[in-house]
């Protein structure tokens, strides 16, 4: 019977081994949630970044100009936002450029709009204004972009998600921005 005991005490160091193949198997499933969960919110973090940047490209780029053509210029300037979206799709933005005028009561109006993958302002239609903003007989250039973004992995199962940001931006040169054919 001692015999059989210290031949169970010289095994009892090689079941230790066991052990940490247990421990592991038991925080494997955690890590692994630890791991897609963290994956999941950097993409729909980096996803929202780069709808700013868009938003914010086509607002300054546009802010440069005293004329725009709609037909020859306007387009490239819309795809270059876009492809501020790499590596997310494009075909899932909606990016819109919209000149601002104010009028010498307060009133902001819309005075041309473009957009890519949608449907600009409505010519004409009134728009709120940030109070800071909101300056007599002056021009603000408003860049857009909407983007549906859908997770890689879903793991958190919130489907397909509106991400959405706008910026103001005054034109660098005075007067009002010019949109020709």
């Amino acid at each position: 019977m001692i015999r059989r005991f210290r031949l169970a005490l010289k095994r009892f160091p090689a079941a230790k081994r066991g052990v940490a193949a247990v421990e592991f198997a038991l925080i494997l499933p955690f890590m692994a949630l630890t791991y897609l969960g963290g994956f999941e919110v950097m993409e729909g973090i980096s996803a929202n970044r780069q709808v700013s940047l868009s938003a914010s490209t086509v607002a300054e780029i546009v802010s440069q100009y005293s004329t725009i053509s709609a037909s020859q210029t306007m387009p490239g300037i819309l795809a270059a936002s876009t492809s501020v979206l790499t590596p997310f799709s494009s075909n899932n933005a909606v990016v819109t450029v919209t000149c601002i005028t104010i009028d010498n009561t307060g009133k902001a109006t819309v005075s041309w709009s473009q957009a890519m993958n949608g449907s600009g302002r409505k010519v004409g239609s009134t728009i709120t204004l940030p109070a800071a903003l909101d300056v007599p007989n002056t021009t603000v250039i408003m860049g857009e972009t909407s983007y549906n973004y859908t997770p890689t992995v879903d793991f958190l199962h919130q489907g397909t998600m509106t991400l959405y940001s706008s910026i103001y931006m005054l034109p660098r040169q005075p007067g009002t921005i010019a949109l020709t054919t």
